[in-house]
């Protein structure tokens, strides 16, 4: 108890918690907002799908290898990469970074 008043009485302190509440605020935002992301379509059917990770911006190369944790990446086009093979349990995963604005269908017969 004393060093929780000691923290909370000093400047450092007090700005080192504000920035931790920040960051777990953060966290808290950004994994509310990954089903929003995700298309309805995605939600029911097979365990695996295609899915079209559309971004604000060109993808880079970052971009492409953060895509491959969930699935084979087959392409770009635009400001979207192609996945496929994502595992339905991970489609809330790839929609969580803060510059993924969207995870869609991929069409197919391209």
């Amino acid at each position: 108890m004393r060093l929780a008043r000691a923290i909370l009485a000093s400047n450092k302190g007090r700005i080192v918690l504000a920035l931790l509440a920040g960051y777990l605020g953060w966290q808290g935002w950004l994994t509310l907002a990954a089903p929003g992301k995700v298309a309805p379509e995605l939600k029911a059917g097979q365990p695996r799908v295609n899915v079209m990770v559309t971004l604000p911006f060109p993808p880079e190369r970052f971009h492409v290898l953060e895509m491959q944790r969930f699935g084979r990446v087959s392409g770009t086009e635009d400001n979207s990469v192609e996945v496929r093979g994502v595992r339905q349990d991970d489609l809330n995963a790839i929609a969580r970074p803060y510059w993924v604005r969207r995870v869609g269908p991929m069409e197919e017969g391209g």
